[in-house]
């Protein structure tokens, strides 16, 4: 069961972080019944004191002392209340700028969407409750803000394109990436001590079991269970064990050969499988063309990211005494 979360989904409240914490101008421009102006939209005193307040239940729910007017604590929840009313509005802006709308019947399916995840709507109102929502407020700052910042990465990226020009092209550059080296089948013993791995060569040698004397003697955990079996890879084993295992004929059983883990016994059980490649089929294509498009969005996004965040370094205003502390990147306010 999934846990409700008050935040604007991360997909966009990261991207819009920096603009909302540390933008700045003269506090002039803020009436006197407001606590901050984005981009001409004013954020009242009144949605801040109930975004204090809306903090001040969740502190009660969790059995949290609320913190005294004045301390740093104090200060950190007030400026936590109000980046996040600044960020609900700089994201309600580029939806609009985008053309991105919501409608009610997205609102009433993901809200049910969202009882169901939480496992009915007595689970959800008991999260609410915890965090000092009401069942509006996940409407308002829980799910319009999740459909809209879905809204704004589609429409974002929803003019990147992977040809198949361009998934050949990584095919063929990256050729080494789809291309498999020989490979066999084996098993071996591996003992710690050279005269027990000698002994049980003799054993072996003899007509004693490979497989039963791996399970009882082995020190693989890997391969013990299975008697010794395993398949390997030319190159992935330590050379020592990967020269022998592979110069040994079908079904021949080697000395003891020493390697950093100890020593093993190996015998093969296959003939050696060829080196192969994966042809460029219609799965890999697949394959590569949903790749190349999840790396081309993310470089589209966070292009945008960075425009919007010069795009509203300058259109944050504070009231006196709200504005956020500021940082080396961040403009002053006054």
């Amino acid at each position: 069961m999934r846990s409700l979360r008050i935040a604007v989904p991360l997909l966009v409240l990261l991207t819009l972080a920096a603009a909302g914490c540390g933008g700045g101008g003269s506090s002039t421009k803020v009436p006197p019944n407001a606590v901050a102006v984005v981009n001409g939209d004013t954020i009242s005193r009144a949605s801040f004191d109930l975004a204090m307040a809306r903090s001040k239940r969740g502190y009660a729910q969790q059995h949290r002392a609320w913190p005294k007017a004045g301390t740093t604590q104090f200060q950190q929840v007030q400026q936590s209340a109000l980046t996040f009313l600044v960020q609900l509005q700089e994201l309600e802006q580029k939806a609009k700028q985008l053309g991105v709308t919501i409608t009610d019947k997205q609102m009433s399916d993901r809200y049910a969407q969202l009882e169901k995840q939480l496992g009915g709507a007595k689970n959800l109102q008991t999260q609410a409750k915890a965090q000092g929502l009401t069942l509006q407020d996940v409407r308002d700052v829980v799910i319009r803000p999740q459909l809209l910042s879905e809204g704004i990465y589609k429409k974002v990226t929803g003019g990147v394109k992977v040809s198949d020009s361009d998934v050949a092209s990584y095919y063929k550059k990256n050729l080494k990436l789809y291309q498999q080296p020989e490979s066999r089948d084996v098993r071996h013993i591996l003992v710690s001590d050279r005269a027990l791995a000698n002994k049980l060569y003799d054993k072996i040698k003899g007509g004693a079991s490979f497989a039963a004397l791996a399970k009882k003697y082995s020190k693989d955990p890997g391969s013990r269970a299975q008697g010794g079996k395993l398949t390997i890879v030319k190159g992935q084993t330590a050379a020592p064990f990967d020269q022998t295992a592979f110069l040994l004929d079908k079904g021949q059983v080697s000395r003891p050969v020493k390697t950093q883990y100890g020593w093993h016994i190996i015998q093969a059980l296959s003939d050696v499988k060829p080196a192969k490649t994966t042809p460029l089929n219609k799965q890999l294509k697949s394959s590569i063309k949903q790749q190349l498009l999840q790396q081309r969005q993310r470089a589209e996004w966070s292009k945008w990211i960075n425009d919007t965040k010069k795009e509203y370094a300058k259109k944050v205003h504070y009231q006196a005494g709200f504005a956020p502390p500021t940082t080396s990147s961040s403009p002053t306010t006054t």
